[in-house]
């Protein structure tokens, strides 16, 4: 008689590493581009988030305007420049006008904030994230000033205060530690993402790239990966996204642009979501989930 196959808490959880790819994702509250592939990421999430361990690094793309890269962009006013011509490529409500009316000096500051977010809330962190940067590209806050990451933070459920305290001590260490990281591995532009497996191969996406590439690298770790379907019902999209775009909603919904819209504003007229309009394109947000 066979004996029972018995499998050692090794064995299991080696089979759950090769289950999971280990994901570092050097991003930034004011880059543009990394705003612009909130589609691609949050269709991934819905899809195939059960198999990805994302860790989110702070980049530090602008430590102040004396030292940024020259290049294309050098400063506030080619950035506003810069900002209606992604807008106007990638569909993602972008307005840069705040570089002209408030421009900003740096992204350490928001970038330092959200690593306060990690220390208190690895969870609530990305959320903090989220809203920065719709506080940035739709509202034009800028998000260097307290006041706006205070916000931020209470309404995500952080505790605001602890956030100052974290801020001003722990978490600029914590932020420099994710700049070496970055340069450790060749960091140069945001977004880059570096997809690890269990054999500790990388693979290095930067840039906006198309969704299939993010899936081809999936499916080439783990080939036995499973896509998860949408549920594209607009309430339960809005149930795991409060916040979205129109581009952001017509991607997960595979539907076009026009249809979209059309959708967003019967939800608007039924009360279900509300909106922010800006001068790029509009954020809606549900009235049936709060986080506070």
């Amino acid at each position: 008689m066979p004996l029972p196959l018995i499998v050692s808490k090794e064995e299991q959880d080696e089979v759950a590493a090769s289950m999971q790819i280990d994901v570092l994702y050097f991003t930034d509250p004011i880059c543009s581009t990394c705003w612009t592939i909130q589609p691609l990421l949050r269709k991934l999430k819905l899809e195939y988030g059960s198999y990805l361990n994302i860790k989110y690094c702070m980049g530090g793309m602008l430590p102040s305007w004396g030292e940024y890269p020259k290049g294309k962009v050098n400063n506030p006013g080619e950035v506003a420049k810069h900002w209606d011509e992604v807008c106007a490529i990638h569909e993602m409500p972008i307005d840069g006008d705040l570089w002209i009316e408030d421009p900003m000096n740096s992204s350490y500051p928001p970038s330092i904030a959200f690593k306060a977010a990690q220390m208190q809330d690895n969870d609530l962190a990305p959320l903090f994230l989220r809203r920065i940067n719709e506080m940035v590209f739709v509202e034009k806050k800028n998000i260097i000033k307290w006041e706006f990451l205070e916000k931020a933070a209470l309404e995500v459920g952080l505790d605001s205060a602890r956030l100052l305290r974290d801020f001003e001590g722990r978490a600029k260490e914590l932020f420099t530690e994710d700049l070496n990281t970055g340069k450790n591995h060749g960091v140069t532009s945001f977004p880059t993402l570096i997809f690890s497996d269990q054999h500790n191969e990388h693979v290095t996406i930067k840039g906006h790239q198309t969704y299939d590439h993010f899936v081809d690298i999936i499916l080439k770790r783990i080939p036995h990966a499973k896509k998860a379907e949408i549920d594209t019902d607009p309430k339960t999209l809005f149930s795991h996204f409060p916040t979205m775009a129109d581009k952001e909603f017509a991607y997960l919904s595979n539907i076009s642009m026009e249809a979209a819209a059309t959708q967003l504003e019967d939800l608007y007229d039924q009360g279900f979501i509300k909106k922010m309009e800006s001068k790029n394109g509009t954020l809606w947000k549900s009235n049936y989930y709060e986080l506070i």
